[in-house]
C-alpha cells in the first residue's frame, strides 16, 4: 500500500534504515520520587522487606508488584543478600580485641605457628528457621546495618568446644548441660594434651582462651598450671 510505502520511505530517511527500531516500553509505575523513598528506607533499614515497601508504596496510592521494586533496587546497585553473621560484640569486647591485635602485631611468624587457639560455639541442630536477607550493594557485606549479630548460647542448639593451629584443627568436646568451671576443665584434661602431640606444636607453645568467667575463675587457674606441668612432660613446656 503507499502509506507504507511512505512509511518505509520515511523512516529510511528520518533514521537511515528500515529495521524495526527499539521501543520505549511500557512506562515504570515506580516515579523518580518513589524511587528515592525505597533507596532511603532500605539505607535506614536494609532488613526491611519488598513486601513492606509494597505496603509502603501502597500508602501514598501506588500500586506496584514486590518484584518490581525488586527489579528497581537491583537497577540501583542494591540486592538482597543474606547477612554475614557475627558475634554480638559490646564496646568493652572490640577494645580488648583491638588491644590485643596491636599487641601482637609484631610478633614472629613462630608464634602465631604455636598458638593452640580454644573457643565454645553454637550449633544450631536444625537449621535456623528464618531466612533473613538484607539489601545492600557491593563490597558492604561486613558494614554493621547489613549483619546479624550471634551470641554464644541459645536454645534448640548444642555447644561444641574445639581447637586449632595454624596445623590444623584439633579435637572437639561436644558440651552436654549447662557448662561450668568444673566441666571445662574436664574438657581441656581429655583434649589439650592429645591436640597439642597431634599438631606437633613446638615447646614453646601458648593455649588461648578468651575471658569467659569459666575460663579466668580461680579454680580454672589454678587447674591450668597442673595441666601445664603434665603437658610439658609430654610435649614441652608452655604459657597461657
Amino acid at each position: 500500500q503507499r502509506t507504507t510505502v511512505r512509511a518505509i520511505i520515511h523512516k529510511w530517511r528520518k533514521h537511515g534504515t528500515v529495521e524495526n527500531l527499539p521501543r520505549s516500553g511500557q512506562p515504570t509505575k515506580i516515579t523518580p520520587r518513589a524511587q528515592r523513598q525505597l533507596i532511603q528506607e532500605v539505607t535506614k533499614d536494609p532488613t526491611t522487606t519488598s513486601k513492606e515497601l509494597q505496603a509502603s508504596l501502597a500508602s501514598v496510592k501506588l500500586s506496584v508488584h514486590d518484584s518490581t521494586i525488586r527489579k528497581r533496587l537491583g537497577k540501583n546497585g542494591l540486592h538482597g543478600r543474606v547477612p554475614r553473621r557475627k558475634p554480638l560484640l559490646s564496646k568493652k569486647n572490640i577494645k580488648a580485641r583491638l588491644s590485643f591485635a596491636r599487641k601482637h602485631l609484631d610478633d614472629p611468624q613462630d608464634f602465631w605457628d604455636n598458638t593452640l587457639w580454644t573457643d565454645e560455639t553454637k550449633v544450631e541442630l536444625f537449621g535456623r528457621c528464618v531466612s533473613h536477607y538484607v539489601w545492600r550493594k557491593s563490597n558492604t557485606a561486613f558494614q554493621k546495618k547489613n549483619i546479624i549479630p550471634t551470641v554464644k548460647y541459645g536454645g534448640g542448639s548444642g555447644m561444641v568446644w574445639g581447637c586449632f593451629a595454624a596445623s590444623g584443627p584439633g579435637r572437639h568436646a561436644v558440651i552436654s548441660g549447662t557448662m561450668n568451671s568444673a566441666v571445662y576443665q574436664n574438657i581441656l584434661k581429655e583434649n589439650v594434651r592429645p591436640s597439642v602431640c597431634d599438631l606437633k606444636l613446638k615447646r614453646t607453645w601458648v593455649l588461648q582462651q578468651d575471658n569467659d568467667p569459666k575460663h579466668t575463675s580461680k579454680s580454672t587457674s589454678e587447674w591450668l598450671k597442673c595441666l601445664i606441668a603434665v603437658v610439658a612432660a609430654k610435649c614441652g613446656p608452655t604459657s597461657y
